[in-house]
């Protein structure tokens, strides 16, 4: 198995770093990143200039890295149409350290990443964590190497696509896995009007909307310490949902027992 790995917080973010450790346990994987800060690019992709690409010297050994000077959807682009030459059988984007939960998805450059994987027909998954003091990157890098062989065996719809949150919490101290849709609007948008001396300028501003009721969103299976998993352009048929429940519980369950807890 090989997995193709980027971000939207940079080449040498720790969360993807974590990730890829964590990910070498159990396939070979290749990064192929953002050379900088790409968040909230969405889905952009460059067409008016030239991309250029260099190679790094990766965090974890015996890992090959490149560094894009573009966005995520571009890293992933170059990585399937000209620099990874092996086949690719997953893309995973992450760990992105913010949520990417309800309408903040169509603006993530790390669901952005993931989606160019599953328009090129593989199976992608977008992986993120809730910021705090102290991260447990390790929590999301466990639960994404658990389900990743897991839904390469075929029991769901290929290619899929899941945008994965977690709380940030040790695995021991996580609810449940929870198959969410996303919440119709999370987030309050508005704009601020300053003056720097010289002339006016405006700062776009998004405030998190307090409270979601419904049980069935990603934003309010994470208030309630849950792993959110919504599947993301896709039919979510019962039959996949409860494929997946089954599944993502199932792991859950297999790292909490198993000592996997950071």
């Amino acid at each position: 198995m090989k997995i193709l790995v980027t971000n939207d917080d940079g080449i040498f973010a720790e969360g993807l770093w974590t990730l890829v450790k964590e990910l070498k346990n159990i396939a070979r994987v290749v990064v192929v990143a953002p050379d900088r800060e790409q968040s909230a690019v969405g889905t952009a992709v460059t067409l008016w200039q030239p991309l250029r690409v260099r190679k790094v010297n990766p965090v974890v050994p015996e890992v090959e890295a490149f560094a894009v000077e573009g966005t995520p959807a571009d890293s992933i682009m170059l990585a399937l149409g000209n620099l990874v030459k092996d086949e690719i059988d997953l893309v995973i984007s992450g760990i992105n350290q913010g949520l990417n939960l309800g309408d903040d998805v169509h603006i993530s450059g790390t669901v952005g990443g993931a989606l160019q994987g599953y328009l090129h027909g593989l199976p992608s998954l977008a992986v993120s964590i809730a910021r705090g003091d102290n991260l447990h990157l390790d929590s999301a890098a466990k639960f994404a190497a658990g389900l990743s062989p897991k839904i390469l065996t075929g029991s769901l719809p290929s290619p899929i696509f899941l945008n994965i949150n977690l709380p940030n919490l040790p695995l021991a101290q996580i609810g449940r896995a929870q198959i969410t849709r996303l919440a119709r609007c999370s987030h309050i948008n508005t704009v601020e009007e300053g003056h720097d001396g010289k002339r006016k300028y405006y700062w776009l501003v998004r405030q998190r909307v307090n409270q979601i009721t419904d049980p069935e969103t990603d934003v309010w299976a994470i208030d309630q310490g849950n792993i959110s998993i919504t599947p993301l352009f896709a039919n979510r048929t019962s039959e996949l949902s409860a494929v997946l429940d089954s599944l993502c519980s199932g792991l859950l369950q297999e790292l909490k027992s198993g000592g996997g807890s950071p």
